[in-house]
């Protein structure tokens, strides 16, 4: 069979595949699009008046019209239920800027680095992987599927975490550097929790028929949890104003008020030995 016959035979499939994609998913290009507009649209950079502000509002809403519609079961009064959606989204964003405006100001409040809420907004890429989260934690909220997940993972590829939309995080979140950080899907958060980089809040076992169940474990408020630190298992508390060192692997509970840290082994060479060293692991 000729190399041609093997294209056409393969195109045909890309075809239908494409044809699949197409009619149950929004285009990845508008749904990152739409991740940034909403963002902008929040936080600003440059002043705007309420004229544009409310010609960008008038965009956000036909764009979200757009990418609710592939996804949404395909019922008769399925126009309606796109624009039952909107509406209700829309309505949350108040509420939606005013916990990311905590969340700024918990990042301000406690990171030292820190001198201004615009300096957060603009810089920090744990906030707009905080932003993205809720954005799309509200979607999920209102039942939209897929949708939510590709926001996600736009801000994961973006910005280092992955953050599951379906997970419950609290007021006022810190994520401070934040690279390699995972929150799995059935994590719940507290308020005033802060994360730094590294961390996994993960499942214990990776199983299809456990989809159902909680696998990712509960932080309670007021905890910090340091860098590469591991915590897993769905049946894992980790109780209120505790801390987490880094490098710390949990699979139990804890109880409030709790320290835990990884203590490194420290040994000290005399003079001798202070040439090339070779490391024996």
């Amino acid at each position: 069979m000729s190399n041609d016959t093997h294209l056409t035979r393969l195109f045909q499939r890309l075809d239908a595949q494409r044809d699949v994609l197409n009619s149950c998913l929004p285009p990845k290009h508008e749904v990152n699009r739409f991740a940034d507009d909403i963002f902008d649209f929040l936080f600003p950079i440059n002043c705007q008046g309420r004229r544009k502000a409310a010609v960008q509002y008038a965009l956000l809403r036909d764009t979200l019209s757009q990418l609710v519609a592939p996804v949404l079961p395909p019922v008769p009064q399925w126009r309606a239920d796109v624009d039952d959606v909107v509406d209700q989204f829309c309505s949350a964003l108040p509420t939606l800027y005013d916990q990311l405006m905590d969340d700024a100001k918990a990042t301000l409040n406690f990171d030292p680095a820190s001198e201004s809420l615009e300096e957060v907004i603009t810089t920090y890429p744990g906030f707009y992987a905080v932003a993205t989260y809720r954005t799309a934690h509200q979607m999920v909220k209102l039942g939209v599927p897929l949708l939510p997940r590709m926001l996600t993972e736009y801000a994961h590829g973006k910005t280092g975490i992955d953050i599951h939309p379906a997970s419950t995080i609290g007021h006022s979140f810190f994520i401070d550097h934040g690279t390699g950080l995972v929150i799995g899907a059935t994590s719940v958060i507290g308020d005033n929790v802060k994360i730094y980089q590294g961390v996994t809040l993960g499942a214990l076992q990776v199983e299809k028929s456990l989809a159902e169940t909680k696998r990712h474990p509960t932080i309670e408020d007021n905890v910090i949890i340091y860098a590469n630190a591991t915590i897993l298992g769905g049946q894992t508390v980790i109780g209120h104003d505790s801390v987490i060192g880094g490098n710390v692997w949990l699979t139990d509970s804890l109880p409030p008020y709790s320290i835990v840290y990884h203590q490194a082994k420290v040994s000290v060479r005399n003079k001798q030995e202070a040439g090339v060293l070779n490391w024996v692991i």
